[in-house]
Formats: C-alpha cells, sequence, structure tokens
C-alpha cells in the first residue's frame, strides 16, 4: 500500500488531483446511499448561483450514517492526506462531510479554488484536501466534477479555459482527491438523472473548518465516536495549546461527566517543552 500512497501524493502534488480505483467496495457506498436517501429527498433545493439551485447538499454524515467512518478514516486517504498538510499543521482536521445532488437542468459551477474561504496567504501553503467520492458514477454529461490540472501552481490565475478542465469518469468506490489550491467546479448536468456524491475535505488542524464540527457533532453525539474520528471532528488540542477547553483537551468534554474546576495542562510541541525548560532552568541556577 505504501507505494500506492506514494504514486498518488505524487500525483497529487504535481497536478493538484488524482484518482484512487476501486478505494471502497462499491456495496459500503451503496449502504451508505440507503442511509442518505431520506435527506436527499427531504433536503430542499440550494439557494444561490454558487451552490446552485439545482442542488441539493447537505453535511453532518457521520450523524447520518455509521458508513461515513468508512470514508472519512479511509487508511490510504488520511495517508495522503497527512503527507500534503502535516508540514504546515501538527494534526489534520475534518473540514466537512458534505452529500451533493446536482439535478439535471443544473448549469456548471463557477470554477473555483476552496482554499479561497481563508484570508492566509496563498502558494507557499497548503490548506486542505478534498475527496470527492461518487454515489452515482460521475460522467461529463451528469456534471461530473470539472477540474484544471496544474492550476495548483499558481492560484493568483482566476479563470482558465473552459477546453482545458477535466472530468475523471469515477465509478462509486473511486475517490477523487484534489488540493484546495486546485481550480475546480461541479459540471452541467445534461443528462435526465441526479448526479449524487459525497465530498469529505480535510484541513490544517489550526484552521477554522467550513462546517463547524463541534456544533455538528456536540459531545452528546461525538462521545459514541472512537477517539481517533473524535479527534479529527475536534476533540484535541492543536499544540501549543489551540482549541483547548479550560486549558484542558476538549476530549474531557466526551467523559460521562466533567468536573466544574479543571486544571490547566501544557499541550506544547517538543521543541517548546525544551525550550521552556531551559529557561527555567536558566533562572533557577
Amino acid at each position: 500500500m505504501t507505494v500506492g500512497i506514494d504514486i498518488a501524493a505524487g500525483d497529487l502534488s504535481r497536478d493538484g488531483m488524482c484518482v484512487l480505483r476501486g478505494a471502497l467496495d462499491p456495496a459500503v457506498i451503496g449502504v451508505l446511499a440507503a442511509d442518505l436517501a431520506p435527506a436527499f429527498a427531504l433536503t430542499p433545493m440550494c439557494q444561490g448561483v454558487f451552490y446552485g439551485q439545482r442542488t441539493r447538499r447537505f453535511g453532518a454524515l457521520l450523524r447520518r450514517s455509521p458508513h461515513a467512518e468508512a470514508l472519512v478514516r479511509h487508511p490510504a486517504v488520511l495517508a495522503i492526506v497527512e503527507r500534503m498538510l502535516l508540514p504546515w499543521c501538527e494534526r489534520i482536521a475534518l473540514n466537512l462531510t458534505q452529500a451533493v445532488e446536482i439535478h439535471p437542468g443544473a448549469p456548471a459551477q463557477l470554477p473555483h479554488r476552496d482554499q479561497d474561504m481563508w484570508a492566509g496567504p496563498k502558494g507557499s501553503m497548503e490548506y486542505l484536501v478534498n475527496v470527492m467520492w461518487p454515489i452515482d458514477p460521475f460522467t461529463r454529461d451528469n456534471g461530473g466534477t470539472r477540474l484544471w490540472p496544474g492550476s495548483h501552481v499558481d492560484p493568483d490565475v482566476g479563470e482558465m479555459p473552459e477546453e482545458d478542465a477535466v472530468v475523471p469518469k469515477l465509478a462509486p468506490g473511486d475517490a477523487l482527491l484534489f488540493l484546495g489550491s486546485t481550480l475546480h467546479g461541479g459540471g452541467g448536468n445534461i443528462s435526465g438523472a441526479p448526479r449524487r456524491g459525497v465530498i469529505v475535505s480535510y484541513c490544517l488542524g489550526w484552521l477554522k473548518p467550513f462546517e463547524l464540527q463541534w456544533l455538528v457533532y456536540p459531545p452528546a453525539v461525538a462521545r459514541h465516536f472512537s477517539p481517533e474520528l473524535a479527534a479529527l471532528v475536534g476533540y484535541a488540542q492543536h499544540r501549543p495549546n489551540l482549541g483547548n477547553v479550560e486549558g484542558r483537551c476538549p476530549s474531557i468534554l466526551l467523559g460521562e461527566s466533567v468536573p466544574e474546576y479543571l486544571g490547566a495542562i501544557d499541550a506544547l510541541r517538543a521543541d517548546q517543552e525544551a525550550q521552556a525548560a531551559a529557561f527555567l532552568a536558566d533562572r533557577q541556577d
């Protein structure tokens, strides 16, 4: 698996996108789709040009189906995402889970870069990695995702020729990964049927996520997650001391009872611990 991860990570770094064929058993996608079917049926169409007025979107997938965790915590995907993001953070975080249904007649979406939701400098670091998991096969005709390979190299280029876009053909079980710096957009659906898919997105652990995970999965929900999943949705500090509750790791909220008075505990990087210890030792000599 390491060789495959190396190749995929190299493709993602070079092109701004890559595809993992057969990353999951299609049966997993099938049971996930069955769990999400009521939400697809009941969710109103979006409002606004960007989200798409012929498109349905909803989040909180970990709350809607136990099978969503197979996508969110896919080992190969996480390994590739960490290759891309850990140079700029101590831990990655879940940015969003979102189901999307593009209906016939929907126009193509405005090309955009998802990293632009954050106002930090662009071009010197990566902010997030998106993963598109198709529920239905993705094609150019039914609104498959359009991407501009190499567009991550110069994030100041706002538009690129439509003919330069690629639309990977995807089957259920495939995973399309692309950087937050890659220009992309949903395609127009000129077919006769809706096109459904799931987006799972990961960002630097010190960023405010697109979907506020702590509100979507409050302690009463997250305490039923595995420790690894709870940490991914935000119940973990990002060293040094970021995202704490009373100076403690927010995972303390997942216990059956939370003490009213908590003592703060350092959560520093190793280099900061060493620096602090050396500073104290100098003062005690």
